[in-house]
């Protein structure tokens, strides 16, 4: 299950799935994306990034994913 639409979404449940495994290897040099401490601490740049479109580096999300995103950062983050 994953967030509603008026719902805050969590990192465990809505977030970290977003990210595939070749998303993570990519970046494991500067941060984990499978990690909450590391998402979370760089959740500015990651949406930033999400959001015109240069991550991930094979193509951008589609649109409802990078909302999701932004909720959960303007939600608090909850893990």
């Amino acid at each position: 299950m994953t967030a509603g639409p008026g719902e805050t979404p969590s990192f465990d449940r809505d977030i970290k799935n977003l990210f595939r495994g070749s998303d993570r290897e990519a970046m494991l040099g500067a941060f984990d994306l499978w990690s909450y401490d590391d998402v979370s601490k760089h959740a500015a740049p990651i949406l930033e990034r999400l959001q015109d479109g240069t991550m991930p580096c094979d193509g951008a999300w589609p649109p409802a994913n990078v909302a999701i995103f932004a909720r959960w950062v303007a939600g608090g983050m909850p893990r």
